[in-house]
């Protein structure tokens, strides 16, 4: 499967094979490909996004005719390894203590504060005795980082559109202190990227989100076409830039 460097690196020293995983924020299923790969009994892939949800389920049904194709039927235990939730990661549709290892890869820069200590709730609730827990995420960005600006114009327009704030970085420690408040402890801290590439197609990726959440507003609102045109030129102004770090945080729950 063709899976991340970020996700293999952070995965590498996990014990993954046969445990029952969850991906918390599939995405486009980075982790979810990682986890299969690394030889994962069972993957639950969390999304309260139906795209998202369905992005899953067609990249590994991709990977699934990719092994089928050569003629090594893997492919088919592959998917049914695999069971995609939509669903509110806030109320998790799994039993308690059901599974042995948790990704969030990516996911808590997403997360209003608001809805933390929920989500760290339901992820310890789900958690077996023993379970690792991966929170791979970034590091706040530089002051003096230009894509900073991009990030703030996001989070305005989301707050005028939604009341609250599209992306959030915390740092390693912030969220090593939460989960420690619910019982886990830290095993490692490492780096995944230092510097992180922003490149092009992620600042038109976080431009897009600006544009949804300015449609969301009255066709006649001055503020969000001003929204959106400083977007579109701090994006052609930064192109693209290398700043900031990402990291993966290890945690364990005692046994």
């Amino acid at each position: 499967m063709d899976v991340p460097r970020t996700v293999t690196t952070a995965l590498e020293d996990r014990p993954i094979e046969g445990a029952v995983c969850l991906e918390a924020g599939a995405g486009v299923g980075n982790a979810t490909a990682g986890l299969l790969a690394s030889g994962a009994a069972r993957v639950y892939a969390v999304t309260d996004d139906r795209t998202h949800a369905e992005t899953v389920l067609e990249r590994i049904r991709t990977d699934r005719d990719a092994v089928d194709q050569n003629r090594n039927r893997d492919g088919e235990r592959i998917e049914r390894r695999l069971a995609v939730l939509e669903a509110d990661l806030r109320a998790i549709p799994l039993p308690d203590d059901a599974v042995e290892v948790i990704t969030a890869h990516g996911l808590f820069n997403v997360v209003p504060p608001a809805d933390l200590d929920a989500i760290a709730g339901e992820l310890t609730r789900v958690a077996a005795p023993g379970c690792h827990l991966l929170v791979d995420d970034y590091e706040p960005p530089p002051d003096d980082a230009a894509v900073r600006d991009l990030f703030a114009l996001e989070n305005a327009a989301a707050q005028f559109a939604d009341g609250t704030p599209m992306v959030t970085f915390y740092p390693a420690e912030v969220l090593g202190r939460l989960f420690a408040g619910y019982g886990w402890t830290v095993d490692r801290h490492r780096t995944l990227l230092d510097p992180v590439p922003w490149t092009a197609s992620h600042l038109e990726a976080h431009t897009e989100v600006v544009r949804s959440r300015v449609d969301a507003l009255p066709a006649d609102s001055e503020l969000g076409a001003a929204l959106l045109e400083r977007a579109d030129t701090l994006v052609e102004v930064i192109g693209s830039e290398s700043t900031g770090e990402m990291y993966s945080l290890a945690l364990r729950r005692p046994e």
